[in-house]
């Protein structure tokens, strides 16, 4: 039986791993954890050629990858927000690092008090939807 999630790999472009610590870390506030160093020499003899980040203390993480440019899915990950001021108050983080740009800026996010761009309905109260800097979807939730 399914407990949780372990992880969700998503892939950014080649050399492009200072713009995930911005974004991941310093905007969303994610922990960066370690890389296990019999996982780094499996995927690449690059030691730089992913990273991890927590999302829960309880072993949750993000994993960031090399992959190659493609155009942007609706497939992605839902992050689940602790309370509705929580998520305003990322929303209001992860908006003015768009608005912003810079090193690891959002290419997309849904402006605080307007309509988040995802699907519409009543089982969708409180959501909205960014695109990190490599294009991946986000969603984040109550």
């Amino acid at each position: 039986m399914l407990t949780g999630i372990a992880h969700i790999n998503l892939t950014v472009p080649t050399n492009s791993l200072d713009e995930a610590e911005e974004f991941y870390s310093k905007t969303l506030g994610m922990q960066r954890v370690p890389v296990p160093a019999l996982q780094k020499a499996c995927l690449s003899r690059d030691s730089q050629a992913t990273l991890r980040f927590d999302i829960t203390p309880n072993g949750q993480q993000v994993h960031i990858a090399f992959g190659p440019d493609s155009e942007e899915s609706s497939r992605h990950p839902c992050f689940r927000v602790e309370s509705q001021e929580a998520l305003l108050k990322l929303q209001k983080r992860v908006f003015e690092h768009f608005e912003a740009g810079g090193k690891g800026a959002p290419k997309a996010a849904d402006k605080p008090g307007a309509e988040n761009s995802g699907a519409k309905g009543v089982e969708y109260p409180s959501r909205f939807f960014a695109r990190d800097y490599a294009g991946n979807r986000l969603e984040f939730s109550v």
